[in-house]
């Protein structure tokens, strides 16, 4: 009997210090859809030249497009470069003028999740791994997303993981774990962010898409639907959970140009100049395959996001008052590239999780040589705040401005 009062206590013992752990950086558990028989890269075009783009470095920033490579590091993208244009050219984010490197750690652990990365590129603030929006005490900080839709500016978040995902969730949304999704997509919806395109309906319930369309969202489904939308706000779930990427789905370039095309669209609030916007763009999906240390489909979505690059960078160039910047919240996979017996590169995985490893920054536009150098991950969005006249960031989000946190 005495044992067992032991063994209960040691027990007991065992709960509490497990109870008091740091949260780890998320494992793999994603499902990718299989691939087709006539999947190929046929899709990506490469740049015409492998110049560095000369750079729109005047004037002041009237819009900002942020786009995430989840998981994407230096190797993630010099295995595409590679593959897709060559060793002695460029991928479209590699033109890019002002180019740097970030750290990633966050509040509890130097290997971060895509919660807390996200969190601390769009609030400005650390948190514990699987936290979105709010510090590790709780306390909800705004988006830099949120902060300029206050000064008027539209919004939008695209992505081919569930658009209530982690990346994109911590631009417009602030729950205590990134797995309540049900939650993150009515703060979706209540913080009005103007364009949302992505997979996860599942997430979405029947009331939820009626209210939004009370509230004067258009809903879209296919690819053909996304071709007919010019203005307006609109959601698009393209698939039931994270996406497939492949047809009939739209690709993330063609999501990317949707979105840009109807935030740039004039409206109501721009009968004398252009309206402002922030969009985010992730590619969600370089994360997924590097956790399964899949390098086919590692570079397939790094050049899927390399497209989305192309559209936001087309753009930038064209208005000449757009900053776009692209980087990662993390590194997946510890991949490295070593010489095969063909002269040519192998990809080698470490590991099937996330690593601190720095991650790439490249920047274009005006005020993008501020996103040279090292930077951490929470310097990204406070320099997007000082370059838009934000003179307050990080800030504290009202209680008031805060969707309920847990479902009733």
């Amino acid at each position: 009997m005495k044992d067992l009062k032991h063994i209960a206590l040691l027990l007991l013992l065992l709960s509490v210090l497990m109870a008091g752990c740091v949260e780890p950086a998320e494992t793999f558990s994603y499902r990718m859809a299989p691939s087709p028989e006539n999947a190929d890269d046929s899709f990506y075009i490469p740049p015409s030249s492998d110049a560095v783009l000369a750079n729109t470095a005047e004037g002041e920033v009237r819009n900002v497009i942020f786009c995430i490579g989840d998981g994407m590091g230096p190797y993630h993208v010099a295995l595409a470069r590679h593959h897709g244009v060559g060793d002695d050219k460029k991928l479209y984010m590699e033109q890019l003028p002002a180019q740097g490197q970030v750290t990633t750690y966050s509040a509890n652990n130097p290997v971060t999740d895509s919660a807390a990365s996200g969190t601390a590129m769009a609030c400005g603030v650390k948190t514990d791994n699987g936290m979105i929006g709010v510090a590790p005490d709780g306390t909800p900080y705004s988006s830099i997303l949120e902060v300029l839709q206050k000064k008027g500016w539209r919004t939008g978040l695209v992505a081919t993981s569930q658009i209530s995902h982690a990346t994109p969730a911590s631009f417009a949304s602030h729950v205590d774990s990134r797995n309540k999704q049900k939650d993150i997509a009515v703060q979706l919806v209540d913080n009005r962010v103007d364009v949302m395109f992505g997979g996860g309906r599942k997430f979405w319930s029947d009331d939820l898409l009626a209210k939004a369309v009370d509230d004067g969202y258009q809903m879209i489904e296919t690819r053909d639907e996304l071709a007919q939308i010019k203005s307006g706000s609109v959601i698009g779930l393209f698939g039931d959970d994270g996406l497939t990427t492949f047809a009939p789905e739209p690709t993330l370039s063609e999501m990317s140009g949707t979105a840009i095309a109807v935030l740039n669209a004039p409206g109501k609030e721009s009968v004398s100049k252009k309206p402002n916007f922030f969009l985010m763009i992730e590619g969600s999906q370089i994360d997924w395959a590097a956790h399964a240390n899949d390098t086919e489909r590692t570079i397939r979505q790094t050049l899927l996001f390399d497209m989305a690059v192309r559209e936001a960078v087309r753009f930038a160039q064209s208005d000449r008052h757009t900053l776009v910047i692209v980087t990662a919240d993390h590194e997946t996979g510890g991949l490295k590239l070593e010489q095969n017996n063909d002269n040519g590169v192998e990809a080698k995985w470490t590991s099937k999780k996330h690593t601190a490893a720095n991650v790439p920054i490249y920047a274009f536009g005006p005020g993008s040589e501020k996103f040279s150098g090292t930077l951490d991950n929470i310097d990204i969005s406070k320099r997007i705040a000082e370059l838009t006249g934000i003179k307050e960031f990080p800030v504290v989000r009202e209680p008031a401005e805060i969707v309920e946190m847990v479902t009733k």
